[in-house]
């Protein structure tokens, strides 16, 4: 039954060519984007953080690896987009569970004034340019909500997460969204909804996801467990 109540969805309405799902640790971005893309049979550009080999001491003790810890992460999304120019997005849909936006995010959260300088400098040589997507999807949850599912997930270089790191996170995220303009964005209160989990939902939000072409929306139809 889902499969047709999805294939019904798809038959009057086209999914985004680049569809980007956002959002803080723990709020399940790359579990959407494993189901969206079995859907739209599309392919996905995903952030993998736990190849990051210094994400784990990051976590312990942050000051200690954060510039290491962005680096890696700004060199692997640059070789990510290096492909993506390369991927034809009018031949077939690509869906990301991240966004190059995010890189500074957390740069500009991490580290102190003479590393974000010099983070700036190799920004800068790198000369990342990204497609902008046409649909920016960001899940959203209490901290609370965050931490529990990242207990349950249990990640190793996940393990010794401060919440109060999770909170500033968070209040980033908040304020980046809160003025996003550059193209249609879907906020999400992934706290009340579970799209992975019930049916409904998820077929709810592939219909915002398939229907929404220009604008600010806010998807909360209230909770619904399966």
């Amino acid at each position: 039954m889902s499969t047709e109540e999805s294939q019904d969805t798809l038959k009057t309405h086209s999914p985004p060519r680049f569809l980007v799902i956002e959002g803080p640790i723990g709020v399940g971005k790359t579990s959407l984007v494993k189901r969206l893309a079995e859907t739209f049979s599309s392919e996905m550009l995903l952030e993998n953080p736990e190849d990051n080999p210094f994400l784990k001491t990051f976590y312990k003790d942050r000051r200690s690896t954060a510039f290491q810890t962005q680096l890696y992460f700004l060199f692997q999304r640059s070789r990510q987009l290096a492909g993506l120019r390369q991927h034809d997005l009018f031949m077939q849909t690509m869906i990301s569970d991240f966004m190059l936006d995010k890189d500074r995010l957390f740069a500009e959260l991490n580290l102190d004034m003479n590393e974000m300088d010099l983070y700036e400098q190799i920004y800068q040589k790198l000369s990342m340019e990204a497609p902008v997507p046409d649909l920016v999807v960001y899940l959203q949850a209490p901290v609370e909500v965050l931490m529990s599912r990242v207990h349950k997930r249990s990640r190793s270089e996940e393990r010794d997460m401060d919440p109060g790191y999770l909170h500033r996170l968070l209040d980033a995220y908040n304020g980046y969204f809160s003025q996003y303009k550059r193209s249609p964005l879907l906020i999400i209160n992934a706290s009340e909804i579970n799209p992975l989990a019930s049916e409904k939902d998820y077929q709810l939000l592939l219909e915002k996801i398939c229907t929404i072409k220009a604008g600010r929306h806010f998807f909360n139809p209230g909770p619904s467990f399966l």
